[in-house]
């Protein structure tokens, strides 16, 4: 059983998620506040937080921050349709996806149990080396950690996802939509997040992300992992 925390200050929000949530087996853990989501998930087995981004307060985009200070797990935000800048700050604060009120619950579940599979590794696949090195970024998937020049880089799932979909694929070139269909194994979302995880990315592994050696962009196509860099 996984378990997954909700959290936001509409009471009536949160009991619906919960019923949605507690019917498909999960055990669900919920909050009201930024600060009681932090606290929650430091005493609590939690895989997965479901997020509101405007509440009194610690806001989900603080609490998102703080999140990632300390842990990996997928960070899903709720937000309103008016939020948009909000919902790009969090995805590069480190959300993982996000989901506009009001909310669909089929799409909203179908969006846990994709981020639930990534990020705990579950389902089937063909089988892949387990370290991939392109140029000095190493990735090995047993112990699912990132290296550049040999130092440690901290990815949140979707990120991690994302790069070694791309290090797999080292020189191809692929569109937003096609890297969402294949890394989040679902029709492309109408507005894809993927732009603002590779613009993180590039942060991360770049030494200038204006200039990337590793993540180019292929202008009107796409993205791709530079084989040759330099």
């Amino acid at each position: 059983m996984y378990n997954i925390l909700v959290c936001d200050d509409e009471k009536d929000i949160v009991s619906a998620l919960t019923i949605y949530l507690s019917a498909e087996g999960y055990r669900v853990y919920t909050a009201h506040s930024g600060q009681e989501c932090l606290d929650i998930v430091s005493r609590e087995d939690i895989h997965l937080v479901l997020l509101d981004i405007m509440m009194p307060g610690m806001d989900g985009i603080t609490a998102v921050t703080r999140l990632r200070d300390s842990y990996n797990l997928p960070v899903i935000l709720l937000t309103a349709k008016s939020e948009d800048t909000d919902k790009v700050l969090g995805l590069n604060v480190g959300a993982d996806d996000y989901v506009t009120k009001p909310f669909n619950p089929v799409e909203l579940l179908a969006r846990v149990k994709s981020q639930l599979r990534r990020y705990l590794r579950l389902g089937g696949g063909s089988v892949r080396p387990t370290a991939i090195t392109v140029g000095a970024v190493s990735l090995d998937d047993e112990s699912k950690s990132v290296t550049v020049d040999g130092e440690s880089v901290s990815l949140t799932p979707i990120e991690y996802d994302i790069l070694r979909f791309l290090m797999q694929n080292a020189g191809k070139v692929f569109s937003p939509q096609e890297i969402y269909r294949r890394v989040w194994h679902e029709a492309p979302a109408a507005e894809s997040p993927v732009p603002v995880h590779i613009r993180h990315i590039r942060e991360k592994i770049e030494i200038n992300p204006a200039e990337p050696r590793y993540l180019k962009v292929a202008w009107g196509k796409g993205y791709k992992m530079e084989v040759d860099a330099k």
